[in-house]
Formats: C-alpha cells, structure tokens, sequence
C-alpha cells in the first residue's frame, strides 16, 4: 500500500511538471528557482527570462507584434502660434454707405462662397439705380443717332465725321451704362428695394461679424472676416541649437503631446525656417503648414513637434543624449516601466525577456525608442500588465 501511495505521487508530479519541463532550453529541465508552478505555469529565472507555459499565456491574452524600423524621429517640441495663412484670409467690406436691415450669419458660421452675409440698406444704391436708368436712356438715344447719321454718312449726304462722332458718343454711353451696372452687380444689390447685399467671397470660417441690425456703416468698413477652410499656419521660434537641422519639408505633428490627448495629431509639413538669429531670444523663424482639423482654432497656442529623417539626431529638450540610430517602432501598448526605466517585453522561443529601451517620441498609436531592441523582434502588445506583475515577483 505505501509503495502505491509512492508512485502516486511520483505520477503527479511528472504530470505537473510536464507543462514548463518543454520551456527550458535544449530540452533540460530548468532549476528549481526556474521552474513555474504547477497552478500559475510561470517563473522567473535570475537572468531575467521569464518563463510562461503556452496554456499560461494563451489564458493571460499574451499577443506580440514585429517591431518595426523607425524612418522619423523627433528633433524638438516648440510652442507655437495657431494662425491661418496670410493669403487666406478675406475682409468682407462694405462698399456703400447705409444701414444693416438684417444679419444672416454669427461668428463661428461656416460659409460657402457667395452666401449672404447681412443686408444692407443703402441711399446710395437708389441713386446708382437712378444714374442706371438714365444711363440706359442716354445710350438709347446715341445709338439711334449713330445708326441715323452712318446711314447719311454712306449716302453721302453728310461728312463721315460727323458718323463718327456719333459713333463715339453711343460707345461712351454704353460705357456709363457697363459700369453703373457693374457697380450694382458687384454690391450685390436690389435695385428696386434700395438695398444691397454682403456675400461671403470665399468658402470658410467666420471669424469676425463686427456688426448687428440698425448698425450704421460708413462704406469704408469691414464688418466681417472670413478665413479660408482647409489650412492653418503655426509660427514659432527655433533655438539657435536646431537651425540647420530643421529644414523645410520636415513633418510636423500638433496635438500629440498637449490638450489633444486621446485624438490622433494632426500631421503638417515645416515651411519656412529664417537664417537670422534674434539676438534676444536667440531663435529663428518657424513656419509650418497645418490641415483643417477639429478643435483647431486660429489664434491658440499650442505645441508641435518637428519630425526628421531616422539618419538625423534627435536632440530634444528631453532626449538631449538619445540618437536616432537604431530607432525602432513599437505600439504604444507594448512600452511599460519597471522601476525607472522603459521597458518592452520580446518573446523568444524559452520566454519572456524585457528590454530597457529610451522614449524618443510617439504618435499616432506608435513609440520611437531605441535601446536593446531590431526591427523584426516580437514585442508584447497585449498582457504587458501581467509580465510586469511577474517580473515585479508579484
């Protein structure tokens, strides 16, 4: 009977051993400081591998993915100043003098080109409605006449200058006629109202409507400011350290590392960057073209972050001593931190083994770090909680 209850055991005890006996490298059986329990199937050894059965990992949703070469890399954060382009922002003036009768748009509106934006009654839209008229009648009159003496003319009845004259003065009519109803056109205005029309010229934003109902207007004011939808400006300075590394073309991402977290950054292209240092801030010039995107709004101040090629150091205020050399890109999932450090969890065929890796930047999902990592290595995106908790002895 004892011998029975002996052998038993010795079974139970190859069964439970069963399921980490295969993680051990060249088919030996690890230690026992190595081996994983028979309840959890993981251990830690000394040298930081972590061991974990199949079964375990499976059950703790463990999921990798290959890390992948990075081709741009962070050079620095810079304040900027979130503006349309000069060449993209249109005053709406109003032409003649009068009164607004109605309001048709608040600041904020978005327009399409030719919408109206307020009516106005004007005097002085009468009194060109008028001049029209009698301009229309004056030309009536000169063309009747040129038709009566050319016709004289070929017949010789009277001399060819006088057809002429006649001639000239109908077209001098027409010409009034042309441009009191360019005018009016132009205004946009109701001829027989008394009124005239302020259209949007372009499609975009409204942001200024400095005018309300029973306003007057004094014909040499702009009421409203629309900007151009599609693009915005941001205009900064660079410290006199990065003139030289930032360049035009360079990829700029807003909203990556300020109030817009959660939301994807928004992706532009640097623009302009001056040669002449201020000798006050000892900065230069920045220029960066930005895409229309919601919650962007001219005149706010925000950070960007200027991207250059994976071949460029990247000096950041909080990477001053990383390099690009060696970047690589991991989901932002697979980065934790143990202790002080970064690390990322690489699946190998006895385990688990973390490697401390250096933030350069991140976007979009994705980390830029560098460290004991390659490209191609299979990086733990799900279950990094767990491993830390083992790596941790918890």
């Amino acid at each position: 009977m004892q011998m029975k209850t002996i052998l038993a055991a010795g079974g139970a005890l190859v069964l439970a051993g069963g399921g980490w006996w295969l993680l051990a490298p060249h088919g030996q059986a690890p230690t026992a400081s190595e081996a994983p329990d028979a309840v959890g199937a993981a251990a830690v050894r000394p040298d930081g591998l972590l061991l974990v059965a199949p079964a375990k990992a499976r059950a703790l949703g463990i999921v990798t993915a290959p890390a992948q070469p990075a081709s741009e890399v962070p050079l620095a954060d810079l304040p900027v100043t979130i503006a349309p382009p000069p060449n993209a922002r249109v005053a709406v003036a109003a032409t003649l003098p009068g009164t607004v009768l109605r309001t048709l748009v608040v600041e904020g509106d978005t327009v399409a080109r030719g919408q109206a934006l307020a009516v106005v009654a004007s005097r002085d839209v009468m009194t060109l409605s008028a001049d029209l008229a009698r301009a229309n009648a004056r030309a009536g009159v000169a063309r009747s006449s040129a038709a009566r003496l050319n016709q004289l003319s070929r017949e010789g009845i009277i001399a060819g200058a006088r057809a002429d004259e006649a001639r000239a003065l109908a077209a001098e009519a027409g010409a009034d006629v042309a441009e009191k109803s360019r005018i009016l056109r132009l205004v946009g205005s109701n001829r027989g109202g008394g009124t005239y029309t302020l259209t949007a010229p372009i499609a975009g934003r409204v942001t200024k409507a400095d005018i309300q109902a029973g306003m007057p207007l004094d014909g040499t004011s702009a009421p409203f400011v629309i900007d151009a939808a599609g693009r915005y400006e941001a205009t900064g300075q660079v410290p006199e350290r990065l003139i030289g590394q930032i360049r035009p073309g360079m990829t700029v991402r807003l909203g990556q590392n300020t109030g817009s977290q959660g939301a994807e950054a928004v992706r532009g292209t640097v623009t302009a960057v001056g040669n002449a240092i201020d000798p006050a801030t000892r900065s230069a010039m920045l220029k960066a073209q930005l895409p229309a995107s919601p919650g962007l709004v001219a005149g706010r101040v925000d950070t960007i972050t200027v991207w250059g090629p994976a071949t460029t150091s990247a000096n950041t205020g909080a990477n001053t001593d990383a390099r690009s050399d060696g970047a690589i890109t991991v989901p932002e999932a697979a980065v934790t931190t143990l202790g002080t450090d970064d690390v990322v969890f690489v699946a190998n065929p006895r385990g688990y083994v973390r490697r401390i890796v250096h933030r350069l930047g991140a976007a979009d999902g994705q980390v830029v770090v560098t460290g004991a990592l390659k490209a191609g290595d299979a990086v733990v995106v799900h279950g990094t909680a767990a491993l830390k908790a083992l790596a941790q002895g918890n």
